[in-house]
């Protein structure tokens, strides 16, 4: 996001200011497509950067709108030459606002985050028979639009019976024909699940594929499912974690450990390096939507601390770890 990127040139600035040395060189990572909502996966960059998908699979990926990601790139003019994956950083962390509320209900400025909940993406095509909405029976409908609206409906009670992390969307709704007076023959539609805990994610995919047999069945319709991505939850690694809130409350800031429920590129980097990152509160909870709004003395706090941990990880020995 825009914090992390400019905060990390701004510790480059900084570095270069006061002429410091670090044991180790310091670099700014900007990956792109992080948000995966036009071509999924999310994390596409860091996925690809470390090796958890070929560069030519990414860039045969096609978007929401039919394009493919290597002719984007192409069209921009961002289309690298590096070769992926890259080299494996000798530690990575990452600051970014909250997205949620749990900081500034705790009234806390900084966040040591202490993993990524997992997520899994699934693309549900619904076929079923476009008749009349007038002349056609109830108990004879083959309704497309009835299955979506079940889908949406399920997976929220599924969330609120289950508990704990575990949240549900309906992101993405389309309907065909799409008009006022016909029953819809078909239906596409986007079901976001995640949970901190593996097996509970897991026990809600079971779950809503046993529902969508059933409702599949009762209203004699075809469902199809298409994984657009799936990523088990990630635990960063404890130093990291450590220093960020050691850091943190030796320069008087108010500091808590809690999960992430969004996606990061800090949850790919983990898979190579001792990885951690740095919340500032989001007023309301509130992201992506226009209303999104950290506080300034909030987003220099997180400067600050992002800044004492990129040094005093420069000097941590990850257990013998290689220096690069």
């Amino acid at each position: 996001g825009n914090l992390g990127v400019l905060a990390g040139l701004e510790i480059i600035e900084s570095l270069s200011e006061n002429n410091i040395e670090t044991q180790h060189p310091v670099a700014v990572a900007f990956f792109t497509d992080e948000e995966g909502a036009r071509f999924a996966p999310d994390m596409l960059g860091s996925l690809v950067y470390v090796g958890g998908m070929t560069l030519e699979e990414a860039l045969d990926i096609k978007g929401v709108d039919g394009a493919k990601v290597g002719d984007e790139l192409d069209r921009i003019g961002y289309r690298g030459t590096s070769p992926c994956p890259g080299p494996s950083p000798r530690a990575f962390v990452e600051l970014h606002i909250e997205q949620g509320p749990v900081l500034e209900v705790e009234g806390v400025t900084i966040g040591a985050v202490t993993g990524v909940q997992g997520i899994s993406w699934t693309e549900l095509t619904v076929t079923g028979e476009s008749n009349h909405a007038g002349t056609t029976p109830m108990a004879l409908r083959h309704d497309s639009g009835f299955a979506a609206a079940s889908i949406s409906t399920y997976v929220r009670e599924l969330s609120l019976e289950m508990g704990g992390s575990q949240v549900a969307t309906v992101g993405r709704l389309e309907l065909n024909p799409n008009l006022v007076n016909v029953v819809a023959g078909s239906a596409i539609l986007t079901v976001d699940l995640r949970n901190t805990v593996e097996e509970r994610l897991l026990e809600a995919e079971n779950k809503l594929a046993g529902f969508l047999s059933e409702v599949g069945s009762s209203e004699g319709l075809k469902i199809e499912k298409r994984q657009l991505a799936r990523f088990e939850p990630v635990e960063f690694n404890q130093e990291v974690v450590s220093t960020v809130e050691n850091v943190a409350s030796r320069m008087g800031h108010s500091v808590m450990q809690l999960p992430s429920g969004a996606g990061h590129d800090a949850q790919m980097m983990a898979r190579v390096c001792p990885t951690g990152m740095v919340f500032v509160p989001s007023h309301k909870g509130i992201s992506h939507n226009p209303q999104e709004h950290t506080d300034p003395d909030d987003l220099i706090a997180g400067c600050n601390v992002l800044f004492q941990t990129v040094l005093e990880l420069d000097m941590t020995d990850f257990g013998g770890a290689e220096s690069k």
